[in-house]
């Protein structure tokens, strides 16, 4: 999408992003702003992301520091676990839908195994970055740009909550609808 900050123009650029993330959001109970915030951060909606490469003798590319990719940034193992426990084992992290897909399942299991309220973006944050167990453990209060960053997290989510309460109306609408009004 051109403009990466506005969900609604993301959305009207992208009508099958919205139709994934709404099913994400019915399917997993995780609302679509918090999902959006998330990918978002993670990958600025690219589907190709990586995280950078360290420098070898400052100047060669050495190894990326996890297996993160895609749109969500998965982990290879957390990704398999996904695809085996969702049902979705054709699953693609390039693909956005199995990528919100994805974060909707995984914030719906932190609610569930941390018990973060499913509205508390920055907590779930934590708990998508530093693992539940991490989470639970409190590591990311001794990491800054992690409170950081998750605090920018809720920001963004609640700001796409917003945009989004202004245009649903007019994306739930089918073509024909649309095209009568």
């Amino acid at each position: 999408p051109e403009s990466v900050a506005d969900i609604c123009e993301i959305f009207e650029d992208r009508r099958g992003w919205y139709n994934a993330a709404k099913s994400a959001e019915q399917r997993w109970g995780i609302p679509v702003s918090i999902n959006m915030a998330f990918i978002y951060q993670e990958s600025s909606f690219q589907s190709r992301a990586k995280p950078a490469r360290k420098k070898f003798l400052w100047v060669f590319p050495g190894r990326r520091p996890s297996s993160a990719y895609g749109y969500a940034q998965a982990l290879d193992e957390t990704w398999q676990e996904y695809e085996q426990k969702s049902g979705n084992s054709r699953a693609s992290r390039r693909n956005f839908s199995d990528a919100i897909d994805f974060v909707a399942w995984y914030n719906a299991n932190s609610t569930r195994i941390s018990n973060i309220s499913n509205n508390n973006a920055m907590h779930l944050y934590y708990a998508y970055h530093e693992g539940n167990g991490g989470y639970q453990r409190a590591t990311y209060s001794d990491k800054q740009w992690l409170v950081d960053t998750a605090a920018r997290v809720q920001t963004n989510s609640n700001r796409f909550a917003g945009q989004l309460d202004g245009c649903r109306r007019e994306l739930d609408k089918n073509w024909f609808q649309g095209l009568i009004s």
